[in-house]
């Protein structure tokens, strides 16, 4: 599967232990196809709904000991039973999905996060489960990460987004700093603009740092792999920073010398 296009799974990469990489790979495949029917091609809203649907009840036969009618929730099934994994965050990740279908604006930030709950926080909470580690502490830590890379991408992608007439800034804020939609519409930089992109960068950065003690929890290579992954959402905020919020003209990406800093920063976590 191409990984490209969802920046905010950690995809099952060589520094993965190999047991893992299959089971990450089914949960990867079910998250892609499902986001795609969300987000690809020309259905219409209830078409992309049933869809989904349908991707719920082949979670029901999974839950019943029933076998599913598609090959891919026959694997994700067997993944599921193997390491015991919660169904609920699957249909969690349906369910922000569907929202994406028809929900395009965020009243605050609250709601947002709510939004993140759904959409991000399962990805992190799945692969605890496959390694073991489920207190309250690595779960609480595991969604700041997978929050802050989530409002990370949001941030890169506020000119993407208003192509699918999303805008997930909250509205509250908007006002907050003087900005209006036709801001956005126009590809508007000011300095107004500025001060708002940073407001939502150290809101990120916030979670990110408080997510940060789990690399230490986590057994070995996915350590490394979890340690990349954060300092990867760091340094996009960094760009973001350099280029004072404008992601009208350039979205901030990561080139081969960023990897490098990524790399040299992780061994000092």
């Amino acid at each position: 599967m191409p990984v490209d296009h969802y920046e905010n799974f950690p995809v099952a990469s060589l520094l993965v232990p190999p047991a893992l990489r299959r089971p990450i790979e089914v949960i990867y495949q079910f998250a892609r196809s499902a986001d795609d029917i969300a987000d690809e091609g020309d259905a219409g809203p209830a078409a992309r709904i049933e869809a989904l649907n349908a991707y719920h009840r082949e979670l029901d036969r999974i839950e019943v000991g029933e076998t599913p009618t598609t090959d891919l929730f026959v694997r994700l099934g067997e993944v599921i039973r193997a390491h015991g994994l919660p169904i609920r965050l699957f249909r969690d990740l349906l369910d922000a999905f569907a929202q994406d279908v028809i929900k395009k604006r965020y009243a605050d930030y609250p709601e947002l996060i709510e939004y993140c709950r759904r959409s991000a926080n399962p990805v992190g909470r799945l692969v605890l489960h496959l390694v073991g580690r489920t207190s309250p502490e690595h779960l609480e830590q595991s969604d700041c990460i997978c929050t802050a890379l989530q409002l990370i991408n949001f941030w890169q992608d506020v000119a993407v987004d208003w192509q699918k007439n999303r805008v997930y800034i909250p509205q509250t804020d908007l006002p907050h700093f003087g900005i209006c939609e036709t801001d956005i519409a126009a590809g508007r930089w000011s300095p107004h603009w500025e001060r708002l992109m940073l407001f939502e960068i150290e809101r990120a950065e916030r979670l990110m740092q408080r997510g940060q003690p789990l690399v230490h929890a986590l057994p070995g290579r996915l350590g490394w792999e979890i340690r990349l992954t954060v300092q990867g959402g760091l340094r996009i905020l960094e760009r973001l920073r350099q280029v004072r919020g404008n992601v009208f003209e350039q979205r901030p990406t990561l080139g081969p010398r960023d990897w490098l800093v990524m790399i040299g920063r992780a061994f000092r976590m």
